[in-house]
């Protein structure tokens, strides 16, 4: 397992923020060990790092008290919401207090005619769009996760919809932050637009809980199409598929979902979900509509398919088959570490423009092979982004060593074309290293933003940057 620094750690005002605390919040405050663990890092190879205590706040004033009273004493403060992130977003490693979000669970207001809806950040994913259905509206960021849409919102989350409906960044309209000082803060209106001064918004949406606790969201909802169908279609190689995508896109077909799978995660899938697809490469699809215009969608690209080499190309406007066909997408991950049971998932991604985006894959799936590791691989390959998951056994000192060689090396390879070393997980801990190589001086100008506003360093230490 990979090594995560502690940082040093405040054990007097620990100490003293932990007493003001208890007295305040009674049972909304727990110290159990098996709690802490269970919000601190749970997820992928990061080691975990837990609080000294998690708190459960009910309001945005006491989210505001929490705050303060760490503020007063210098105690780290860590935002919590479902815990799915995978680069260590939510470890203490210098200790302090873990705020969980959950029971901040309320959908405060949704307007129709406006498409706007305003929640508290513990609201989940899918419990949003089961409230919004009977109304004819969703919420489209689907990160396959039921993850919390404050967590989805630090993160700049995205996920299947990306391609036709953008990330968390696009679909964000204003916020309500709690500042590291314990202020309360409101980034904008709900106007659809604005040039009312620094976009603010912006500014908190992806920051990964390092300069304020988001305490309220007011999101973009789209209406619920008329129709929605979903094709799949097998290739020969990767190559002959990420042709395909990228024909796709360039022909302006207004796909919803385009979403890569290698052999190997096809292989997983089949076994995890009771499917008989082709174990080689394949692509999904869907697309959001009238009837005739996802019907004509489907048909066009099951040409482009032929004409790179697809095979097996079929479509449906089934809801039923649609939904298992995506629910075995969305279990990818846990699918893909029954391929070696007792082993984990190394998973990493990347992102680069649709032009590399078969040089990117090919390439990666052949270093993967040159390391002797086991690594499926998905992606949401519309915009270029794509997930691979070396399975290596924890125990096993080659394997770990092989697969953060090949982090590194992907990170690297994805910057040099032009990409990121993360489209989606972030950099919490697990990516430091490639932020400057990616941004450059940038990354001493993120410094000072974060100096600015948090000059005692207490909101999510040691992430996104190295410490100083």
């Amino acid at each position: 397992m990979a090594k995560v620094a502690n940082l040093p750690r405040n054990e007097t005002g620990i100490s003293a923020a932990l007493g003001i605390l208890k007295q305040k919040f009674g049972e909304k405050l727990q110290t159990g060990q098996s709690v802490r663990e269970q919000h601190a890092h749970t997820t992928t190879w990061i080691p975990n790092q837990p609080a000294d205590a998690v708190v459960y706040p009910q309001s945005t004033e006491e989210v505001a008290e929490i705050v303060k009273i760490c503020a007063e004493h210098k105690v780290p403060v860590i935002g919590f919401g479902t815990g799915t992130s995978l680069e260590g977003h939510v470890n203490a490693p210098a200790g302090g207090i873990c705020v969980d979000m959950s029971e901040m669970n309320q959908i405060l207001a949704v307007h129709p005619e406006d498409l706007d809806c305003v929640v508290q950040p513990g609201v989940t994913r899918e419990q949003l769009n089961t409230y919004l259905r009977d109304q004819g509206l969703f919420f489209p960021i689907d990160p396959g996760a039921n993850a919390s849409l404050g967590g989805m919102t630090a993160t700049r989350a995205s996920g299947t919809n990306a391609v036709r409906y953008g990330t968390m960044r696009d679909n964000v309209i204003a916020l309500e932050v709690v500042t590291p000082q314990g202020e309360i803060i409101r980034t904008a209106t709900r106007a659809k637009k604005t040039s009312a001064g620094y976009d603010m918004t912006r500014l908190y949406v992806g920051s990964e809980g390092t300069l304020g606790l988001v305490t309220e969201i007011t999101l973009r909802l789209q209406g619920i199409p008329e129709a929605m169908s979903s094709a799949r279609c097998s290739f020969e190689t990767v190559d002959a598929a990420c042709q395909a995508v990228m024909m796709t896109i360039q022909y302006g077909i207004p796909v919803a979902r385009i979403e890569l799978l290698d052999a190997l995660a096809v292989q997983a899938v089949n076994g995890h979900s009771k499917l008989d697809l082709p174990e080689t490469p394949l692509l999904l699809l869907e697309f959001h509509g009238s009837e005739n215009s996802v019907a004509e969608q489907a048909e066009l690209f099951g040409s482009i398919a032929e004409d790179v080499g697809g095979t097996g190309f079929e479509w449906t406007a089934n809801a039923e088959e649609r939904n298992k066909l995506w629910q075995a997408r969305h279990d990818f991950y846990w699918a893909s570490m029954a391929l070696k049971p007792g082993c984990s998932a190394h998973a990493t991604d990347a992102c680069v423009p649709i032009s590399r985006l078969a040089d990117c894959v090919n390439a990666a799936v052949a270093k993967a092979q040159e390391l002797g590791l086991f690594a499926p691989l998905v992606g949401h390959v519309g915009d270029g982004n794509f997930h691979i998951s070396p399975i290596v056994d924890k125990d096993n000192p080659k394997e770990r060593a092989a697969a953060e060689d090949f982090t590194r090396w992907l990170a690297e390879t994805a910057i040099s074309m032009g990409g990121t070393c993360t489209g989606e997980h972030g950099i919490g801990q697990g990516k430091q290293d490639y932020l400057r190589p990616e941004l450059g001086g940038t990354v001493d100008l993120m410094k000072t933003i974060k100096r600015a506003l948090d000059p005692d360093n207490i909101m999510n230490p040691g992430k996104i940057f190295r410490q100083d």
